[in-house]
């Protein structure tokens, strides 16, 4: 089949899909998926070789962050009042809007060994204000700053947070445990505490690759380096 336009650069001779076709499916898979997806799972239920998929994923993201792909502005006539929508697929005309890439306002990450769609942290304020503002299932203060000491501490004991926080954190934890935010890691050898660490869903709802990329805080926190001097 002769190339009229550019190409992904996911397409390659003998693969079995078309690089449109391969796009599609990655996203209809990150549609639905409920958790990270490794590059490996999505070469399995497509059938693709990992670096053609892990090609087109990076291509999906330079698309999602206005990089390359998605070049046609909206015509003019949709910020007019009274459009009824039936130019919406007219090419544009020579006093419309140019055409430039434009940001979605959704972005593509790899974070915790796969990648998911998450919306574009521009808008984190306009997310919050809908799903989580005013719902029953959101961490308290006190659940909020025990995962922090958890996750510049760990492994840490229960013991240690409560030393920390001045609280006993008992029923904090078990709560965190119980939202897959925190794990009983293992158990220290000389006094027998259990020792908790985070988990790779703490770093899917932070959106991060790994703990390497929580912020610095110690120079927030005076007095960080008593922090070992409290036994378990």
């Amino acid at each position: 089949m002769a190339d009229t336009d550019p190409a992904p650069p996911v397409e390659t001779p003998g693969d079995n899909r078309t690089g449109d076709d391969l796009l599609s499916a990655l996203e209809a898979v990150l549609m639905v998926a409920a958790a990270p997806v490794g590059v490996d799972e999505f070469a399995r239920v497509t059938g693709e070789p990992s670096h053609r998929v892990r090609s087109a994923l990076e291509h999906l993201k330079a698309d999602y962050d206005g990089v390359t792909g998605n070049t046609g502005a909206p015509p003019r006539q949709l910020t007019e009042p009274g459009y009824d929508g039936r130019s919406a697929t007219h090419t544009h005309r020579e006093n419309d809007l140019p055409a430039a890439p434009r940001v979605r306002g959704f972005e593509l990450r790899e974070v915790a060994g796969g990648w998911r769609i998450y919306a574009r942290s521009d808008h984190a304020q306009l997310v919050t204000d809908f799903v989580v503002e005013g719902s029953s299932s959101r961490l308290s203060q006190a659940a909020l700053e025990t995962l922090a000491v958890v996750a510049y501490l760990q492994p840490v004991s229960r013991s240690r947070v409560s030393a920390i926080r001045g609280v006993n954190v008992d029923g904090v934890v078990r709560t965190l445990v119980q939202r897959g935010l925190l794990t009983a890691w293992e158990r220290d050898e000389a006094s027998g505490s259990v020792l908790y660490s985070t988990t790779p869903l703490f770093l899917e709802k932070l959106g991060l690759g790994s703990l390497n990329e929580l912020p610095d805080i110690a120079p927030l926190l005076p007095g960080t380096d008593q922090l070992d001097d409290i036994e378990d």
